[in-house]
């Protein structure tokens, strides 16, 4: 074989496998070339990016990294959980309907001239193009609703399409748009739960405003919306997240558990991403230390007791590498083996792998709020309290389920 023809072959090789490869792989490839980028010249340099990523002098107002790295962890994670609804929903619906009705052609609808052209812009052409958009939501093909109407009458009509195909599609369940749609609900009350969380958990360091106890937020309740002074909390994030879930799956019809297996994926990776912005405000840091990898604060960003350490661990760093180790194990198991596990696993197993790695950071962490029994406190965080029976809880779960499968 000649070199010309053998190079030829690789590249149709080759072609294809970058075809498979999901979009939001290059982009989380990128993401770790510009943190590792950050992160040496931080090191080498001792110098931390400005907070703010851009100012407009004419309105006093600044737009800061911190809010653009959580934006952006937020916008990435909610593409992969689409991405991959949409891989369950063409799954669910290359099982329900045969390959030679979906390789039929749309003409066999015999569609009014308008329609089909507006169809044909959007690519259909087949009825396998057309049943799959439909059943998600038919709103989604740009039709009115008398368009709808017409398709649905000739879908009903045609002798190989099954009603429940057009009126009721088994993987209407999996419409990516469901992403879109629920994050607003879940955003909201997140935000609600993590600062009621913090409200009643008030870290140490608030005392600088005058807040030493959750009675303190209720003498001043004022404090409570001021979100400049600090102050959400994880787990109250995850609990305002999934009532948000509950909310929404509920309004739709859709199983709260199921979506909660790919929200968790989405959640991991935007969890890897958001925690930089605690690198460019330079917080969440973990005890001093002379590691080479620790991270240099400047002065007026120390904790109070620290002022004579300039270097700490980093403890965001630390979160965002387990946040990205989870989504790697999450996302492995679901395109693995999916078939195999039952609803809600991969949720139970996200709270399990944070609870551990929660709790393993809360060895180094600085400004974590303990455990007080009355008068007696417990040298142990709220959070790895917290942690702790989160992750037995849901472990138990998971092994009371398999022991009653194997039974049944």
């Amino acid at each position: 074989m000649s070199k010309t023809s053998s190079m030829s072959t690789q590249s149709t090789q080759t072609a294809p496998r970058l075809r498979h490869i999901a979009p939001y792989w290059f982009v989380i490839a990128a993401l770790l070339l510009v943190m590792s980028g950050l992160y040496a010249y931080h090191l080498a340099t001792g110098i931390t990016p400005d907070r703010a990523a851009l100012r407009i002098p004419s309105l006093n107002f600044d737009i800061y990294w911190y809010g653009i790295w959580i934006v952006g962890g937020i916008a990435l994670g909610c593409g992969v959980a689409a991405y991959l609804a949409r891989l369950r929903g063409v799954a669910v619906f290359e099982a329900a309907v045969p390959l030679t009705v979906r390789q039929k052609s749309l003409a066999e609808l015999d569609l009014p001239d308008e329609i089909g052209q507006i169809l044909a812009r959007r690519g259909v052409r087949t009825l396998g193009e057309l049943l799959l958009p439909w059943g998600f939501d038919p709103r989604g093909l740009g039709l009115n609703q008398d368009g709808v109407d017409a398709v649905r009458a000739r879908l009903l009509a045609h002798p190989d399409v099954e009603p429940q195909w057009a009126l009721n599609a088994s993987w209407r369940v999996w419409n990516p748009e469901h992403v879109w749609n629920g994050i607003i609900w879940c955003l909201i009350l997140a935000v609600i739960g993590a600062r009621l969380y913090h409200v009643l958990t008030p870290s140490p360091s608030m005392a600088a405003v005058g807040i030493n106890s959750p009675l303190d937020y209720l003498r001043n309740p004022a404090q409570m919306f001021n979100f400049r002074s600090g102050g959400l909390g994880i787990y109250g994030g995850l609990a305002g997240g999934a009532l948000g879930l509950w909310l929404y799956t509920r309004r739709q019809r859709i199983s709260m558990l199921a979506w909660a297996d790919l929200a968790v994926i989405g959640l991991a990776l935007g969890q890897f991403v958001g925690r930089w912005g605690n690198f460019f405000n330079q917080e969440l840091y973990g005890r001093p230390t002379t590691a080479f990898w620790a991270i240099f604060i400047e002065p007026q960003y120390r904790l109070s007791g620290y002022s004579n350490f300039s270097h700490f661990h980093p403890a965001f760093l630390y979160e965002s590498l387990w946040s990205l180790l989870a989504f790697l194990t999450l996302h492995t198991l679901f395109m693995r083996f999916r078939t195999r596990l039952q609803t809600g696993d991969l949720m139970a197993l996200y709270l399990i792998f944070y609870g551990i790695g929660r709790s393993l950071l809360e060895l180094v962490r600085l400004d974590s709020r303990l455990v007080a029994l009355g008068e007696l406190t417990l040298p142990m965080a709220v959070a790895t309290l917290v942690s702790l029976l989160v992750a037995v809880v849901m472990a138990l779960w998971l092994l009371a389920r398999r022991l009653r499968l194997r039974r049944g």
